[in-house]
């Protein structure tokens, strides 16, 4: 099953905002925690689901997966982390089926996403495993904080990683992106 397309109106500063997730202290732990629902944090299980980075063989699959389940926007975004060294996209798989990414540092460094899951992989804790996987990279990179640009569902982000919203962030830094090229499919 394909996942919806997102499609923002980037002009509409309702829709979109940028969100600012910590990285150091108990931030991840708290928010892992508060994601199961449990007192102490735990990891998610992923019923027969494993998350990893795409060895070299998957990076052109990844990218036809990503470009016909979302965009070809989040397409090339993804192919900015896979050509990053070390590789800044996380993939979560069942058996050899790709069921969602999420990456950062392709934006912008410092940035996170875009996260993408299929539609009937949703509900199972896929997002939340790979937002946290990505988060994770980032402390260890160094990184203090995170910010999710053009967010589309601020709940998630908020409950997965107790993103807050930044201020005055919209339309942020996707403003002024060139438009699709109408000649290509």
């Amino acid at each position: 099953m394909v996942a919806s397309r997102l499609s923002l109106n980037l002009a509409d500063s309702s829709l979109t905002m940028d969100m600012l997730i910590k990285l150091y202290g108990e931030a991840l732990q708290i928010a892992s925690a508060a994601a199961t629902g449990t007192a102490t944090p735990t990891p998610t299980p992923i019923p027969t689901a494993s998350v990893r980075k795409p060895i070299g063989p998957d990076h052109t699959a990844v990218l036809d997966w990503v470009a016909a389940h979302f965009s070809p926007g989040w397409a090339s975004e993804a192919q900015v982390a896979l050509t990053n060294r070390p590789i800044t996209l996380w993939i979560a798989t069942r058996n050899t089926t790709l069921l969602g990414f999420a990456c950062f540092d392709a934006t912008a460094r410092g940035f996170i996403g875009p996260i993408g899951v299929a539609d009937a992989a949703r509900g199972q804790g896929i997002g939340a495993a790979l937002l946290r996987a990505c988060l994770t990279d980032m402390r260890s990179f160094g990184y203090g904080y995170a910010v999710a640009g053009c967010v589309g569902a601020p709940e998630f982000f908020a409950r997965v990683a107790g993103a807050i919203e930044i201020a005055d962030s919209s339309p942020g830094l996707y403003a002024g992106r060139l438009a699709p090229n109408p000649l290509q499919p």
